[in-house]
């Protein structure tokens, strides 16, 4: 007799990056390898520790600050949040420490890169809480009675940077629109401006580039798709407020005051012209922001080539951005 449990065997209906598979029987299976196994860079420049910000979820940041600070000055804390669709990506992945490295030595600040829990087991909002409950922690730390001095002792509560890759821009830009300009709810904490690297909006409807843009881009269409597919809420549109800035329900950004962002493209990235939309809108809106492109560019290609002369520049722009928005 045929065995009858083999028609029924749990077959594979997404993946992403080898690194998430979920299964027809709703089973989910993560390797605990990141999807880009490149060796980590940490040459002894940037000291960095690992803290529990959200105790319940058991989330984490990891804190990174220059060994030997070029400035007797306190530094700008400059978030980092990483992308990865909201599906995958962690603190941990080698091609975030190592960017992270980086930023730390050459921005001369305090890097605060923060966990989020992924979908699809845990959908939209909660990335965006967790990313708001990281942002918290630090007014915590500004007020706390017991701080922890590896923190407080070199940084600057008052010069704050909020930046995200990927879905993280995403985080960004939700982060923006809650704590409108001032920051008033985090005080002593202060927010000066917002860094979107290359920010994964989505919408309903195509736009150009994702019509026609390169069938082989990093971040292809397919992949695009299937990130929403596993992150927005059941039952919702990629037209849902958290993805797409300018839904139908999303809420109306000339009516908001926000601080200055700075926006980041690839200009081979699929997901270019929502970010080019975004930044042309509220330009029109009298909003202070600035967009770069970086010509021939793919998604994510500062963490991939950190050392290339696009990635050096972006660095030099995300600079001279923390300067002009520091007072």
């Amino acid at each position: 007799m045929e065995d009858s449990s083999s028609a029924v065997q749990p077959h594979e209906v997404e993946e992403c990056r080898g690194v998430l598979r979920v299964y027809s029987d709703g089973t989910i299976v993560r390797s605990s390898k990141p999807s880009f196994e490149v060796p980590i860079q940490d040459d002894g420049s940037v000291l960095w520790i690992d803290v529990v910000f959200d105790a319940m979820h058991n989330l984490q940041l990891r804190l990174y600050k220059p060994t030997f600070p070029t400035s007797a000055n306190k530094l700008p804390i400059f978030y980092y949040i990483h992308g990865g669709g909201f599906c995958i990506g962690s603190r941990t992945w080698p091609n975030c420490q190592n960017y992270c490295f980086k930023l730390a030595s050459e921005l001369q600040a305090v890097i605060i890169s923060p966990d989020y829990r992924l979908a699809p087991e845990n959908r939209l909002p909660t990335a965006i809480e967790d990313g708001y409950m990281a942002i918290k922690w630090l007014q915590d730390q500004a007020v706390s009675n017991e701080p922890d001095t590896w923190l407080t002792d070199v940084a600057d509560f008052s010069r704050v940077f909020i930046s995200g890759d990927s879905a993280g821009g995403n985080i960004a830009h939700n982060l923006a629109v809650r704590l409108k300009a001032g920051s008033a709810e985090l005080a002593p904490v202060r927010v000066r401006g917002y860094v979107y690297l290359l920010p994964f909006f989505g919408g309903t409807t195509r736009t150009k580039f994702e019509a026609e843009g390169p069938k082989e881009a990093f971040l292809n269409i397919e992949l695009i798709d299937r990130f929403w597919r596993l992150s927005i809420p059941i039952g919702e549109t990629t037209d849902h407020p958290l993805v797409n800035p300018f839904g139908p329900n999303s809420p109306d950004l000339e009516k908001i005051d926000l601080d200055p962002i700075l926006v980041i493209v690839g200009g081979c990235d699929l997901l270019k012209d929502r970010a080019e939309d975004y930044a042309k809108r509220l330009k029109e809106w009298g909003k202070k922001i600035e967009y770069v492109e970086f010509e021939g560019q793919q998604h994510g290609f500062f963490t991939i080539y950190p050392n290339s002369d696009p990635s050096k520049k972006l660095m030099l722009t995300i600079n001279k951005f923390i300067q002009d928005n520091s007072s």
